[in-house]
């Protein structure tokens, strides 16, 4: 960044509060330490959520989702999150064995309003547990236990600037890059990008759980 750039960089919390000014008493009221029962009303509608994460490897925010409900509420300080089938990188997973801290944000369909939750995790193997969150005959690898710190509700002006559910402004996959076409590229053509392309539809129907 050049010294231009630096003259209009912020770099101390008074000036950011000065060009911000003071949060309204709505937005502070709205977040609480436990799961209010409004709020367990959107967790449990929610098919959709971005798990994020931070570690010595790096920051992660990890996409999860299942049928309405798969993040569980168990008590008003508690959620449980069963880790379906993925890519084994596990990124979120090795950031929570250094630092439990977490954040989830949750997506419903169709309405503009979030719910963010944060808190500590910890990775559980219970076979009971596993076995409660079966979907088709197949277990989660893991569930990862939240301990609650934080929830709030953030509103719908995000989704309703980037006018995320109205249909006419959904795209055609093929108006951008298959991920045969990037992994290809990337790989220096190391992976068949075509025969990728080709065994994905199946793979994703074979692997879902």
């Amino acid at each position: 960044m050049d010294g231009k750039n630096n003259a209009h960089q912020v770099t101390d919390i008074e000036t950011l509060e000065r060009i911000y000014g003071t949060p309204a008493a709505a937005s502070l009221r709205k977040e609480i330490d436990y799961i209010h029962p409004h709020y367990q009303a959107f967790i449990e509608a929610a098919p959709f959520a971005v798990l994020a994460t931070s570690g010595p490897e790096g920051l992660d925010a990890s996409p999860r989702g299942d049928p309405a409900g798969f993040v569980h509420v168990q008590d008003e300080k508690t959620l449980l999150l069963p880790d379906r089938r993925g890519n084994n990188r596990i990124d979120s997973m090795r950031n929570i064995i250094n630092d439990p801290r977490v954040a989830i944000i949750f997506l419903i369909p169709g309405i503009g309003e979030t719910v963010r939750v944060n808190g500590l995790a910890s990775i559980l193997v219970d076979p009971d547990l596993l076995n409660r969150f079966a979907m088709d005959g197949k277990l989660p690898n893991t569930v990862l236990k939240i301990d609650v710190e934080a929830v709030f509700f953030q509103c719908s002006r995000a989704i309703l600037r980037s006018k995320l559910w109205e249909a006419n402004q959904q795209i055609a996959r093929s108006a951008l890059p298959s991920l045969g076409t990037i992994l290809r590229e990337l790989s220096g053509e190391e992976i068949d990008g075509e025969k990728y392309d080709a065994e994905l539809p199946a793979r994703l129907k074979t692997s879902m759980y």
